[in-house]
């Protein structure tokens, strides 16, 4: 409820107040009222009852006010229910369309990425620039975003899920409440819970995606295709083979994350005495974050690619297990062009889409809640 209606409400029980001395303040009261409902500001003068104070306040006039004071209550209640669902839907929409806008960015270097991660083609800066110019002189230009309708329709579900998540989880956490010290160790949970949470909840569709950067087109036409030839042909436990090793990446990944951005935020507003860095900086913060985030947890990446795509790599039985599958990597393949393969493809890729990500996140949730007037 609007506070516009709020104030309306409680001028009307006011208007059926009869008592002498209340109605003589009804007038001031009515127009302060009034006053209110034309300013388009939260923080403005709330329904106030003036009862001068030489009148001796009856039996009758305390009822009167308590039944005022509980419409006044219940009303507040109500806005707040109502803030709280606007500010859940905001995060929503600036989480799909953060996630959205970075992963298009950087979707040619990840379809890249996913196809040294998922063979034992050594990885370098030739070998890259030579797959993408096999795949553009093969099928076209369009052929470096071959996946990203399964990303996007992995990515939006996901971002929103996990940025959404990782705001409540702070508030449960309690994280940065004014004249409160926030442990390191909370943000870091925070982000590693909202990981866990947006993962588990579309690791499906993080699947199809990675079957369809490894493929050609005759193989999965559609995003449609690669859930119903898994379904019929492996079966629908096959959507979710490298859950395991994807929850103990986006762990350390998104708590590394989630937990370097928001401190490096908490910190900027301490000692440059700025209330909120502005979109640039929070770009270059979110790139630190993406950046240690990604070094973190990256064989299991791997680990999971592996496992992902075996069935389709002529490695069906090869990679069943994260131990197995760890340990395969790195006997046949060592550390650095196994285990860490890719990596600094990642480290350009992983600080532009989560600098992006959370710039754009921060930026679209504050511009629309100041539309809405939220606070």
């Amino acid at each position: 409820m609007s506070h516009g209606l709020e104030s309306r409400a409680v001028a009307a029980v006011i208007s059926d107040i009869t008592t002498p001395a209340i109605a003589a303040a009804r007038h001031n009261t009515q127009h302060l009222l009034q006053a209110t409902e034309n300013k388009d500001n939260r923080d403005v003068l709330r329904d106030v009852i003036v009862i001068p104070p030489s009148h001796k306040v009856s039996q009758t006039d305390q009822e009167e006010i308590a039944t005022v004071d509980t419409l006044k209550r219940d009303v507040s209640d109500t806005e707040k229910v109502a803030t709280s669902t606007q500010k859940v839907l905001i995060t929503l929409i600036a989480g799909a369309m953060a996630g959205a806008l970075a992963k298009s960015t950087i979707a040619p270097l990840d379809r890249t990425k996913i196809n040294f991660q998922a063979t034992k083609q050594k990885f370098s800066a030739r070998h890259a620039i030579s797959f993408l110019v096999e795949c553009y002189q093969k099928e076209g230009l369009l052929s470096f975003w071959r996946g990203n309708s399964a990303t996007m329709a992995r990515i939006v579900p996901y971002a929103a899920i996990q940025f959404t998540s990782h705001e409540q989880f702070k508030i449960l956490l309690r994280i940065d409440e004014p004249n409160r010290d926030t442990p390191q160790s909370y943000r870091f949970l925070a982000g590693s819970l909202a990981g866990v949470t947006s993962q588990f909840l579309t690791y499906p569709l993080d699947m199809a995606r990675a079957r369809m950067a490894v493929t050609h087109k005759d193989t999965y036409s559609s995003l449609i295709q690669v859930f119903v030839k898994i379904w019929k042909n492996e079966g629908p436990l096959t959507l979710y083979r490298g859950l395991t090793p994807t929850l103990l990446g986006v762990i350390p990944y998104a708590g590394t994350s989630f937990g370097i951005y928001e401190t490096l935020k908490h910190y900027y507003s301490s000692y440059s005495h700025r209330d909120k860095p502005n979109p640039l900086e929070r770009m270059m913060f979110g790139a630190v974050a993406g950046l240690v985030g990604q070094s973190s947890s990256y064989p299991l990446d791997i680990v999971r690619r592996r496992m992902q795509t075996a069935n389709v790599t002529g490695n069906g039985n090869s990679y069943k297990t994260i131990w197995g599958t760890l340990t395969k990597v790195y006997r046949e393949e060592g550390l650095c062009h196994g285990l860490y393969k890719g990596l600094s493809m990642n480290w350009i890729k992983g600080p532009i889409a989560v600098g992006i990500s959370f710039a754009t996140f921060d930026t679209l949730k504050i511009k629309l809640e100041y539309i809405l007037s939220i606070r």
